[in-house]
């Protein structure tokens, strides 16, 4: 393979990372929305432990349910 088609195929890979990022934090900033629509949460008053202290609680009900599947 010559240079120029490597340094294609790396700009190909470049640009299809960045659009695996962008979609990854699309679907993190919707589930962030739903979760607060859903649990009546007020944006304005959730602080930074709130906001790990409702992730964790989610992640442990999530694993958990996996684990009884």
């Amino acid at each position: 393979m010559s240079q120029s088609n490597l340094e294609k195929q790396e700009a190909k890979l470049k640009q299809l990372n960045q659009k695996i990022k962008a979609e990854k934090s699309k679907i993190e900033q919707s589930l962030g929305k739903e979760i607060i629509k859903s649990s009546n949460l007020n944006y304005a008053t959730l602080t930074t432990p709130q906001i790990k202290m409702i992730a964790k609680k989610i992640a442990a009900f999530l694993n958990q349910d996996q684990n009884n599947r």
